[in-house]
């Protein structure tokens, strides 16, 4: 009896504390602000005045942009930290469309991909929340964050009140939105403002649209500030009534603030994104802004009282296929890393940016006391893996979705693959019979880069710049083959439309059009990667045939570190560790490693495997430190 009340004892002392212990958690979460003082949740944030207010007390905006999907789950709590004792008190993210709906009627909320975990843990971290949910949202994705299966549609209008676009938003909405209404400042979380579509100031081809935006996300639930944001010249053409006007720029200039007040007088001036530095696109330099030019610009939009959000703040990487591309004035891919020399590097390093940031946002808050900045992750160059293993191309498009037969070449997002979708990224070969030399002109309709062999032997390359190539003679019937790559749709411009890829035309030999193609689907995605186990691997050759797949093994001991690929003697091609797309490497540069996080390696063996598309030096290496290329200050 006396142990069964000693029992009980302490099951009503266990019970209490961990009463106060959710009273605080609840208390923390839902009533005290990123500033620490509690306050209600009535109002929310407000732009009835020259300052924001937050349930009627002044407050200042002190952003920086991360994203979720750019950053390994496990390492979301560290970046959010680090921005947090650097004096962040607002995180701002997109919610990029391709990613969560990859099909239609399939979504993913999950793991990496988890919203709702990761603006949970930014109110853990004491950070106020703007959510920047598209649908299209740039961010240097390709097609600008849009799935590419919306242009299966020939009459696709992307960004307007076309039917068959509002219908796919709509559907999206009906998945993305209540999973952030009860997210919101007013039901109790971090959210304090939505901005509504992006940059459509740059587009604006449909006056209906930001409207039809803006009551789709309202319908739905959302009752915190709206807000637009756009380019100081496109201001007045981006906005919609009853969302305030934001501004983006890199160089602060006076003309340009007085147009933002001039078009939205007696309402709070913001930089929704203060460029920290810039991306970067194969074959030219690493773009960089010196720390002293970005901490003089951001110590002077506090100076005018502003609000400003830091675009990046910690860029992270565009693993896989996910990165975007340009097209003006011509057509340029971009690198996966986005590292975006901000002030926490790609790999969550501080930067000299984040110490002279931290440094005047201290002096800014009167010398608030910041939280501890946190330890930095280990680094370590492994040993390099020996490529040990070959698989070529040809033996590997038997494990492809397909083939699939057509009288005339079909692009990629055409194809009759993933479930009636087509093929959003990676390559596609096509193939057809010849029976004769001559000039083979692809009419500009490769998109964006192919490899053409015949009877499997490479004869030359196709790309945007050089559209013709010499057939070699020979007798009778032979195979033509063109591996063709995605090397991303531009994310950003008025041709969002026209970002078919593939062979999007006629290829002609001797002027007369091909036909009837055997077409294969190499999109790298993880189930063809893990299929691949079963395929008819063979011992490295000393002259192995290209293109071809290489396997390799990183060896691992204890915990693992963090560490970048690095493949000199490659030409170009992707790198998968432990299946995952870490994503394209060219040797053209600027970027020479590829971050290899260490949540994406095990403890022991580590699996390799290298696709290569031209020529290879059988060993991979892992080095401790970031090469991104030369660099050139953005001008």
């Amino acid at each position: 009896m006396v142990v069964l009340r000693i029992r009980n004892a302490h099951k009503r002392t266990y019970a209490l504390i961990g009463l106060c212990i959710v009273g605080l958690i609840t208390y923390r979460y839902l009533g005290m602000p990123a500033g620490g003082r509690r306050m209600s949740r009535k109002v929310g944030l407000s732009a009835n005045s020259s300052q924001f207010t937050l349930e009627g007390e002044p407050v200042h905006i002190l952003g920086g942009s991360m994203h979720y999907f750019r950053v390994p789950r496990a390492y979301w709590r560290d970046r959010l930290m680090k921005m947090k004792a650097c004096g962040i008190n607002t995180l701002t993210t997109y919610v990029p469309w391709s990613l969560h709906q990859p099909e239609r009627g399939v979504f993913n909320f999950h793991t990496q991909l988890d919203l709702e975990a990761y603006i949970s843990l930014a109110a853990e971290m004491g950070l106020w929340v703007i959510l920047r949910p598209g649908p299209y949202i740039s961010s240097e994705l390709d097609l600008g964050g849009l799935p590419s299966w919306l242009l299966r549609d020939g009459s696709m209008r992307l960004r307007t009140t076309y039917p068959g676009f509002t219908l796919a938003v709509n559907t999206f909405f009906d998945k993305l939105i209540p999973k952030v209404v009860p997210l919101q400042f007013k039901k109790g979380g971090p959210i304090i403002a939505v901005q509504v579509e992006n940059e459509y100031g740059s587009f604006a081809k449909d006056e209906s649209y930001m409207l039809f935006i803006k009551e789709a996300l309202q319908s739905r639930g959302i009752s915190e500030l709206l807000l637009t944001s756009d380019k100081h010249n496109t201001l007045k053409s981006g906005g919609v009534d009853g969302a305030i006007k934001s501004v983006k720029l890199q160089k602060l200039n006076e003309r340009d603030i007085q147009n933002l007040n001039a078009i939205q007088p007696n309402s709070p001036a913001m930089v929704m994104d203060y460029w920290t530095g810039w991306y970067d696109v194969w074959g030219d330099l690493h773009h960089v802004l010196p720390p002293e030019n970005m901490v003089s610009t951001v110590r002077e939009i506090l100076r005018r009282g502003m609000s400003v959000n830091l675009y990046m703040f910690h860029g992270g990487s565009s693993f896989g296929f996910m990165s975007g591309a340009l097209a003006d004035p011509s057509y340029k891919a971009l690198v996966p890393s986005y590292d975006y020399d901000a002030p926490l590097s790609e790999a969550g390093e501080y930067t000299p940016k984040y110490h002279l940031l931290r440094d005047l946002l201290s002096r800014y808050n009167r010398g608030e006391s910041f939280p501890d900045m946190p330890a930095l992750h280990y680094r370590e160059a492994y040993e390099p893996a020996i490529m040990y293993q070959h698989l070529s191309l040809w033996d590997a498009l038997s494990f492809t979705e397909g083939p699939f037969k057509s009288t005339k070449p079909v692009n990629m997002e055409n194809l009759p693959v993933n479930n009636g979708n087509g093929q959003s990224y990676g390559y596609t070969v096509y193939e057809t019979a010849i029976t004769s030399g001559g000039l083979l002109r692809s009419g500009d309709n490769i998109r964006d880069r192919a490899l053409v062999f015949v009877d499997r032997s490479y004869i030359g390359l196709f790309k945007r710049q050089s559209v013709e190539l010499a057939v070699p003679d020979g007798k009778g019937r032979r195979t033509l083959s063109l591996l063709v790559e995605n090397c991303g749709r531009v994310h950003q411009g008025r041709d969002l439309d026209k970002q078919h890829k593939g062979v999007v035309g006629d290829i002609l030999l001797n002027n007369i059009p091909l036909r009837d193609f055997t077409i294969y689907s190499l999109d790298m995605k993880p189930s063809f990667i893990d299929s691949l186990y079963q395929a008819p691997w063979k011992t490295l050759p000393e002259t192995p045939s290209f293109p071809g797949f290489y396997m390799g093994r990183l060896f691992v001991y204890g915990y693992p570190s963090d560490t970048f690929v690095k493949l000199p003697g490659w030409e170009k091609g992707v790198v998968f560790i432990n299946g995952l797309n870490l994503g394209r490497y060219w040797s053209i540069g600027p970027q020479q490693t590829l971050y290899l996080p260490s949540p994406f390696l095990n403890s022991g063996i580590n699996q390799v495997i290298v696709f290569e598309e031209q020529e290879g030096d059988y060993k991979v290496h892992f080095e401790d430190t970031p090469d991104l290329g030369m660099a050139a200050d953005i001008q």
